[in-house]
């Protein structure tokens, strides 16, 4: 009885001192209501009531758990329940992520990053490869486009936040890590053992083809995508290119800015490359062509099941402004908008803003893009033995 008894007391305190501090917040809360900076009928966007359970579960776990030594310190358990509460939109691309995350993403964005080389997506919980990067581990050990990842290294995945498994698949070049994925088609989980290296990221690489055909490869759009392609494009219209195949394949994206870009190679000044609409004004905008060096040749696009987000961006704009034919498999579907809001401790949240919609107003987003011709098959390095990349030629050189 005299254990029972301590039990409620100390239970007691615990509870008394969430209560304290929940006074505490309404008392906050009203005076940010009530100082005439916000309207009186500004509500807080959690209940005092919620906020004090969640201050009882913490101290509950603090003072029950049989490991409460080895809990992690308060600033991981924060970090911990705004991913929980981000992830609750159910919305695989809204996401929360701590500083050190948001310091490697931009890293890739910028140029390099050590890991395996393979962009991942989400779609019904599971966690999906979008593509492997060209060049890298992934794609030298022969992960593909829509392979479930289900397990890294000892680890199940499945249920599993996109971010976190991102985080798993990336380290220090030279360490080894295992990856299992579920292929469609395949019994058996398929096992690749990786060796993480610095992953450069170039984005764009060219060569001519038989005839005289320009073959244009865009693997993923960075800050430097737009660029890169002027320079291909000045490269095609100096050798004189009868006409141009440009290679969306597996191409994740990535930046908007960057689709704007490549889309304005081969565009018209003025035309609508991709219309955003959200709930709030600064979601609703409209992007159009402008500048750079244009190629104005025939065109054909390839793309698949790893072409998304801002490859589907420039196929769509190119398809609707009658640029060019697209080739292949139906793309991703990945057609959302998402706007990083800085945190004031270095963290940050991507919301999903908006969703795009191509110039004649289809909307992308888990619906992808049905090519004009479509030919099953897959990139190989060796043209000749590439069904998808010969039938563009042939569409390329018949006109149609």
């Amino acid at each position: 009885m005299r254990r029972l008894l301590s039990f409620m007391k100390r239970f007691r305190d615990v509870f008394l001192g969430v209560a304290i501090g929940a006074l505490a917040v309404t008392g906050m809360m009203a005076a940010v209501a009530n100082d005439g900076s916000q309207p009186d009928s500004l509500k807080p966007p959690f209940s005092v009531r919620n906020m004090a359970i969640l201050r009882q579960a913490r101290a509950i776990m603090e003072l029950y758990h049989v490991d409460a030594d080895k809990l992690p310190g308060e600033q991981k358990l924060f970090y911990g329940a705004m991913k929980g509460m981000v992830s609750a939109a159910g919305d695989p691309y809204t996401r929360f992520v701590d500083p050190s995350q948001l310091k490697e993403e931009s890293i890739e964005m910028e140029g390099q990053y050590g890991g395996v080389g393979m962009y991942v997506g989400q779609r019904d919980g599971k966690v999906l490869v979008i593509s492997p990067m060209e060049g890298t581990p992934a794609h030298r050990a022969g992960l593909k486009p829509m392979d479930e990842i289900v397990k890294v290294n000892d680890k199940v995945v499945v249920g599993m936040a996109q971010d976190e498994v991102v985080n798993m698949l990336r380290g220090q070049a030279g360490t080894k890590v295992t990856v299992w994925v579920r292929r469609k088609g395949k019994d058996e989980i398929l096992k690749f053992n990786l060796v993480r290296e610095i992953i450069k990221v170039k984005s764009v690489r060219y060569s001519l083809l038989e005839e005289g055909y320009a073959y244009v490869r865009l693997a993923h759009f960075t800050q430097t995508s737009g660029q890169e392609m002027r320079e291909a494009v000045s490269w095609a219209r100096s050798k004189g290119a009868k006409g141009m195949v440009l290679d969306l394949r597996n191409d994740p994206g990535g930046l908007l800015n960057a689709a704007v870009d490549v889309a304005s190679c081969f565009l018209n000044d003025g035309d609508l490359v991709v219309s955003t609409r959200g709930r709030v004004e600064r979601a609703n905008e409209a992007m159009y062509a402008s500048g750079g060096v244009k190629y104005p040749g025939p065109l054909v696009v390839l793309i698949n099941e790893g072409s998304a987000s801002a490859s589907e961006i420039v196929a769509g704009a190119l398809r609707d402004h009658k640029r060019a034919k697209l080739v292949g498999t139906k793309s991703f579907g990945k057609g959302s908008v998402q706007t990083l809001f800085n945190l004031p401790d270095g963290a940050g949240m991507y919301v999903t803003i908006a969703r795009y919609y191509t110039p004649s107003g289809k909307m992308i987003d888990k619906v992808g893009l049905e090519p004009d011709v479509k030919v099953r098959g897959e990139p190989n390095e060796n043209p000749k033995k590439d069904v998808q990349l010969k039938r563009a030629l042939e569409v390329l050189k018949k006109g149609r």
